[in-house]
């Protein structure tokens, strides 16, 4: 509404001229000078207008403004309860989903694997040794897309204590848990780690992983695989993104920590602290 010109009084400064305005402000020349006040809270409480009809069709604005911004924070709390519905139920969701505990995998690999794995991204799960599936790939049956794949090597001639973490990926999200007749796990094109030789000095693999029935015995003589519990992958991806130096490998490491949390019902502010049997 235009009030240029139109005059006010004010309970201290007496009566006065509007001089400008915009939006939100109101400027008005009084006799000691010019003073600015809020358009349009200050009308009402200090300052009035003078002409009746000009201060009745602002009362009419007045009210007009003040119904819009009651029916602004209505609308702002109906939101904010929609939001807070919309939680619960995601929060209930988590809640129903099935908690599982060892659907990442550990690979040993061996010399041959190690040269080509961070090339190919795929790892084989090896072949039946006997029965009537020998020669057959063995077939993982807890893999499914919110699988982890952890890397390590051993060589023969150090203890199986020094086994070394050497990379992981995710499986990849179309992965349907059949391995094919090559045996082959494919990785995910985004989410997967190479580690440098120096970054795999410092990864042990027993830093995480233990047999709770023998918590002191750190030993794998055959087999080309075991199950590894998913919070273990979560311990070693924290420790991963701590050790990073290069500002952008650590953005990458994080991103797959959070999508790997994600897909596992995992917290990842409430990750606790590695255990493995070298801890004990």
């Amino acid at each position: 509404m235009n009030l240029l010109n139109e005059k006010i009084t004010h309970e201290t400064f007496g009566t006065g001229n509007v001089v400008e305005q915009d939006e939100n402000i109101i400027s008005v020349d009084f006799e000691d000078g010019n003073r600015k006040f809020v358009y349009p809270d200050a009308f009402g409480k200090f300052i009035s207008l003078k002409d009746e009809d000009t201060a009745k069709s602002l009362k009419k604005v007045i009210s007009k403004i003040e119904e819009e911004k009651v029916e602004r924070e209505r609308e702002e709390e109906r939101e904010q309860q929609a939001l807070a519905r919309i939680r619960q139920s995601q929060a209930g969701n988590r809640a129903k989903r099935p908690h599982i505990h060892e659907n990442a995998i550990v690979f040993w690999l061996d010399e041959e694997e190690q040269e080509n794995v961070f090339d190919d991204w795929e790892v084989s799960t090896g072949t039946v040794q006997s029965g009537k599936n020998k020669g057959q790939p063995n077939r993982p049956a807890r893999l499914r897309p919110n699988s982890a794949c952890l890397l390590t090597a051993r060589a023969s001639d150090i203890e199986e204590k020094e086994r070394r973490i050497l990379g992981l990926y995710m499986l990849t999200e179309t992965f349907s848990g059949d391995v094919g007749a090559h045996g082959l796990v494919p990785a995910h094109t985004e989410y997967r780690i190479e580690l440098t030789d120096e970054e795999v000095e410092n990864m042990l693999f027993w830093n995480y992983y233990i047999n709770k029935s023998y918590p002191d015995r750190m030993t794998w003589n055959s087999g080309k695989f075991r199950y590894f519990e998913n919070i273990w992958i979560a311990q070693i991806l924290k420790d991963i993104i701590a050790m990073k130096e290069d500002e952008e490998q650590i953005k990458e490491t994080e991103n797959f920590l959070e999508y790997y949390c994600n897909l596992n019902a995992l917290d990842v502010d409430d990750i606790p602290e590695k255990s493995g049997a070298l801890k004990q």
